[in-house]
């Protein structure tokens, strides 16, 4: 099992990139991950070709609903994160599963 901060570390960066793509130019969006093994929830936004706020708090029944929100393991989130998980083959087999609005999925599917 990874710990919080490394997988605090690997989100930053993904998501960091994913804001600077120009696919998602304009985008302002809440972003969530929900750690199934470690009982966090980190949060933040995709704003301004930027990651912002992104912090980490424990789950539970009043954790904010977010935009674009993604559930996976620890392990896995780093996995993907450097590369030795491909996202479409960790979605089929249910190790990551991301939940969002219509237009969010359609901008998301082409850098995932």
């Amino acid at each position: 099992m990874a710990t919080l901060e490394q997988c605090m570390t690997a989100l930053e960066g993904f998501v960091g990139d994913l804001a600077a793509n120009p696919a998602l130019a304009g985008l302002d969006r809440s972003v969530s991950c929900r750690l199934t093994d470690l009982g966090q929830v980190v949060q933040g936004r995709l704003v301004n070709g930027s990651a912002q706020g992104m912090a980490a708090v424990p789950e539970g029944p009043g954790v904010p609903k977010a935009d674009i929100r993604i559930t996976t393991a620890s392990d896995d989130l780093l996995a993907l994160t450097s590369g030795e998980l491909g996202f479409g083959s960790a979605w089929a087999s249910g190790r990551v599963k991301l939940e969002a609005g219509l237009r969010d999925m359609l901008r998301l599917r082409a850098l995932l």
